[in-house]
């Protein structure tokens, strides 16, 4: 039997996914560096929020299955049915990483120059 860790209150349990070590730029950032690699994780579970949070209209801003980023120094360690699994408060969490379907516009060009 498999075991759930439901989050209490404003916490979510993420995934950890492997560590990039290979930027964009194609520059491989050794291990044992400072510069750690970025934390990248997938939400699997989230609280109920914090009960306040109802009467002013606030909501989780991440669901299950998000693609977060988070800090080295975010939330706590544990290990249920042999995985490693973050458990953090929402606020901890730096972004949700989220697929662009078109290009971003360039802001160096036209409206930068005033020609747009």
């Amino acid at each position: 039997m498999r075991n759930h860790l439901r989050p209490l209150f404003d916490r979510v349990v993420v995934k950890e996914l492997e560590p990039d070590r290979i930027r964009q730029s194609g520059l491989l950032v050794p291990a044992g560096t400072h510069e750690p690699p970025p934390q990248h994780g997938i939400v699997l579970a989230v609280g109920p929020g914090l009960d306040w949070w109802e009467h002013v209209g606030v909501q989780m801003p991440v669901k299950p299955g998000d693609h977060v980023v988070f800090p080295a120094s975010a939330g706590a360690w544990v290990e249920v049915d042999e995985e490693r699994l973050l458990v953090c408060r929402v606020t901890e969490l730096l972004g949700v990483l989220e697929r662009v379907t078109e290009p971003l516009p360039d802001a160096r060009l036209g409206d930068a120059r005033g020609e747009g």
